[in-house]
């Protein structure tokens, strides 16, 4: 699992500087904005993947919440949205990837 840090854009521009994905990432609450979120901009080029926001809740039984994953396509681009309520109470989001992950690469925008 690795925690990845946010860029914020700015009016000057902002250079991306994506990540190579893992199965399972992190984002600090730190870099998810209260009311709004941040973004994923997930690029593939040539391998498609699934990517799914974690849901942090649990019913009684402990059972995590239900996840829907969002198809990238093998070539193209997907905005994912990281809610707030996909923080958990250790204070991180987390995001996984399913599939090939070879030429998959995605920034973490905050707004």
């Amino acid at each position: 699992m690795t925690l990845n840090a946010a860029q914020s854009v700015v009016t000057t521009g902002t250079t991306p500087a994506p990540y190579t994905p893992t199965a399972s990432d992190t984002i600090s609450a730190n870099d998810i904005i209260p009311g709004g979120g941040c973004v994923l901009r997930v690029v593939t080029t040539g391998t498609a993947t699934n990517v799914a926001v974690l849901d942090p809740n649990v019913t009684t039984q402990g059972n995590p919440g239900t996840v829907t994953a969002v198809a990238c396509p093998a070539t193209g681009v997907r905005y994912i949205l990281v809610p707030v309520a996909a923080v958990s109470s250790a204070g991180i989001a987390t995001v996984t990837f399913s599939g090939a992950l070879t030429g998959v690469t995605y920034d973490i925008i905050k707004f």
